[in-house]
């Protein structure tokens, strides 16, 4: 696990940052986003950050196009306690939670927090890949994997409908 290694050194890369121009972006959320990209550009250019799916969300009318959806699937390549600091499928989450719409979420890895996941508007998490594989493998079998997998949540779902 990288996680502490990448967090001692964003760490240290915002004290340098504070110390050389007295910009504190330690506590900005999205300073840490792309290895420590946002932390420089907010202390070297007049930049903003605001979240992707938030920008996405605005451009594409997604909320729009929600209105009168049964379900909504998202998702990502790994699902853990961090998808909720902003990450798209939380950000579709959010959207869909607003009008009472079950989010299904697929992911080739589960993480350690997903549960507290389910506090945030995911109705359903679902690991998408049917064996162990090599990450190489997984990717390019992502295509298939999710297909898979989505056709049997959409079986299962059809089934529950017709037994109303």
């Amino acid at each position: 696990n990288t996680q502490p290694l990448l967090d001692n050194n964003l760490s240290h890369y915002a004290s340098i940052i504070k110390k050389a121009i007295g910009k504190s972006v330690a506590t900005i959320p999205g300073s840490g986003a792309a290895g420590g990209l946002g932390a420089g550009l907010l202390a070297f250019t007049p930049a903003k950050i605001k979240p992707g799916v938030k920008v996405v969300a605005r451009e594409t009318h997604l909320e729009d196009k929600m209105q009168n959806a049964d379900f909504v699937f998202t998702g990502e390549g790994g699902t853990d306690l961090q998808t909720k600091f902003g990450k798209t499928p939380y950000g579709v989450a959010q959207i869909a939670q607003k009008h009472d719409i079950p989010v299904i979420s697929l992911a080739g890895y589960l993480g350690k927090g997903i549960e507290q996941l389910y506090e945030y508007g995911f109705t359903a998490i679902f690991g998408i890949l049917n064996k162990a594989e090599p990450i190489e493998m997984a990717l390019k079998n992502g295509p298939a994997n999710v297909s898979r997998t989505t056709e049997n949540i959409v079986r299962l779902i059809k089934y529950l409908d017709e037994e109303k």
